[in-house]
């Protein structure tokens, strides 16, 4: 009795088989089918492994939601360098809520040399180059994301040994301001509280020594994350007169950063320069200096690095192989029907019709005639 239940089934499951065999006395093989054969496996493993390089990539994802967090600090990273002696300069912050942030809390001031040695000038072209081009490519900006710690850009120390006394000064560190709109601002003498603000001690100097030509080797808000090319980093500025202002209207965006390297909460941002002389004869008022005007954007963007994942690549794979083998056996079968058309057609216009014999009557014979073989 389980024998023939057994037999049962098994008659069942055959008759469900969607994939009948057939004898291989019973295959045909040709050579056109052969060669559309090799060209589709050709095709299926080129595609196959393109595809494997895709599924081996990542891609950054952007996501956008409204910023809540204003209560912590926001860091600002800074490394300029002024053509001015540092007892001739100061640096402060100065935000919207009149909160005063000294340099002295984070900020370093060292007496340096404004000319680049040839190493550091070869650093800065290829950091110009970079940022010409993440302007004209912006894909760019994803590969510096997934590469962020791979490189630095970090301005490298000099190699020679100059024998001129130091000529300008650089400011680098970092300050801790709120997050609000605020004021960085290097500019002549230090600075002093006041009780409307803020004042700097610019009468102890003399004019004739301003030079606020400056070079901004990084400036970044957030948490510093080597690799990542900032939109100022390697600009260079030369002040052709002594009352200059240089002026930066930034616009901070809050960025939270994951790959498969790192995880940061830093801060993107953009920028537009402006600069002009300044001339109170001339309506041109202001002060001679820096001024790096920021604000926040109150949107934060989160930037995932993702990948694909393995069923998803499999089920491509399947779409590849099925969809050759369908495409590339429907094109063999109707190139076939084709060629067979015009074959008959060759072979039918090939033979000539018989001539008809006529009798006296009038009619026609369309018959073969006998041949008659003579015997002797």
């Amino acid at each position: 009795m389980r024998r023939l239940n057994r037999k049962k089934t098994l008659s069942l499951v055959k008759e469900l088989d969607a994939f009948p065999k057939v004898p291989e006395s019973y295959v045909e093989t040709s050579a056109s089918g052969g060669t559309v054969s090799l060209i589709a496996f050709t095709t299926m493993a080129l595609l196959t492994i393109m595809e494997f390089s895709v599924y081996q990539d990542t891609w950054m994802k952007y996501e956008y939601e409204v910023d809540k967090d204003f209560s912590s600090k926001l860091r600002i990273n800074i490394d300029i360098t002024v053509a001015m002696k540092c007892q001739y300069v100061g640096a402060d912050v100065l935000d919207l809520a009149e909160t005063m942030v000294a340099s002295a809390n984070g900020l370093v001031y060292e007496p340096v040399i404004f000319d680049l040695s040839p190493q550091q000038k070869e650093w800065q072209r290829m950091l110009q180059l970079i940022q010409s081009r993440l302007q004209e490519e912006h894909s760019l900006q994803d590969v510096l994301f997934k590469s962020a710690f791979k490189s630095s850009t970090a301005l490298p120390p000099r190699e020679d040994d100059p024998s001129q006394p130091p000529d300008a000064c650089r400011i680098h560190g970092h300050l801790y301001v709120n997050k609000v709109a605020g004021n960085f601002h290097i500019t002549v003498g230090k600075a002093i509280p006041h009780p409307r603000g803020h004042a700097h001690l610019a009468a102890l100097v003399n004019h004739d020594s301003y030079n606020f030509s400056h070079r901004i080797d990084h400036l970044s808000f957030g948490e510093l994350v080597p690799g990542i090319v900032n939109p100022l980093d390697g600009t260079e500025k030369i002040a052709v007169d002594h009352n200059r202002m240089f002026q930066y209207f930034i616009t901070v965006v809050p960025t939270k950063l994951h790959t498969y390297k790192i995880s940061a909460d830093t801060h993107q941002f953009s920028v537009t320069e402006r600069e002009r002389v300044v001339n109170h004869a001339a309506g041109s008022h202001g002060v001679s200096g820096i001024f790096m005007k920021y604000d926040l954007s109150s949107l934060m963007v989160t930037v995932t690095e993702e990948h694909m994942p393995f069923w998803q690549f499999f089920v491509r794979l399947c779409g590849i192989v099925g969809g050759i083998f369908s495409t590339t056996g429907m094109l063999h079968g109707i190139g076939k029907f084709i060629v067979e058309i015009i074959y008959c057609r060759f072979r039918l216009g090939s033979h000539k019709p018989i001539s008809s014999v006529p009798f006296e009557d009038g009619h026609t014979n369309n018959h073969l005639p006998l041949l008659e073989n003579n015997t002797h």
